[in-house]
């Protein structure tokens, strides 16, 4: 009963949250741009380019959120093969891709003024690499594999395997001598950065997960779908 309901209780609400979440996400960021672009001041050593970090930060965190819901419920998949779990990972991968490019290019501006350089093989970076490549490995086995369990399984190994990459992402900084600040914010301290900055920072950062959720909603009823008619197509 489980594995029936919970995909279409998400498919019963989608069309009434798009529209509210199309809304919000208007309104959200265009006051977080506004925020992030004239409210908030430059910083003391880097002036304005700092404000590359409002884009920046909050793709970063999303690029991992996504990958590490991917690899746990890639781990579940395994234990309980709940047929709804590796559709709703099929779903969040590619915008979870998307937030890593964005994560990898806003990071390669913000560091040409601040290092010199565009682009230099700092361990947060490199590992930011490696995430983008897992993403891109998760979604090409889907997309080339035609067997929904062979897909599905090794999809699922590849997600797995990319959980390990998550740690090095998060403590590179603190590991190893790198280019890249420490993080300003984190859950066991109170946050190095100022409240005139942090503040369009969260608010950058609520936008975008109402992209992110309004992408997933529509590319996991799509999914669905598609399973659904397989499923039929099978049957005959």
């Amino acid at each position: 009963m489980f594995k029936n309901f919970f995909p279409n209780k998400i498919l019963s609400l989608s069309n009434n949250l798009l529209n509210s979440l199309l809304v919000y996400l208007i309104l959200v960021m265009f006051l977080g741009l506004i925020y992030s672009l004239y409210i908030s001041p430059p910083d003391y050593i880097q002036g304005d380019s700092v404000r590359i970090m409002y884009v920046h930060v909050p793709s970063s965190f999303i690029s991992l959120a996504c990958f590490g819901i991917i690899g746990i419920a890639s781990i579940l998949n395994l234990v309980f093969k709940i047929k709804f779990i590796p559709l709703m990972s099929k779903s969040l991968a590619p915008v979870g891709c998307t937030f890593t490019l964005i994560s990898i290019v806003t990071g390669s501006l913000w560091g040409k003024p601040t290092w010199g350089t565009w682009w230099a093989w700092d361990a947060r970076l490199t590992s930011m690499v490696i995430l983008l490549l897992f993403y891109f490995g998760y979604i090409f086995v889907w997309k080339f594999v035609s067997s929904f369990n062979k897909a599905n399984k090794i999809s699922s190994i590849i997600a797995i395997i990319g959980l390990l990459n998550l740690p090095v992402i998060k403590y590179s900084v603190d590991w190893w001598n790198t280019l890249h600040q420490p993080s300003s914010i984190t859950l066991t301290s109170a946050p190095t950065i100022h409240y005139s900055m942090l503040i369009p920072l969260i608010i950058m950062l609520a936008g975008m997960i109402i992209y992110l959720l309004i992408i997933f909603l529509m590319k996991y009823k799509t999914e669905t779908i598609k399973f659904k008619m397989n499923k039929i197509k099978n049957k005959k």
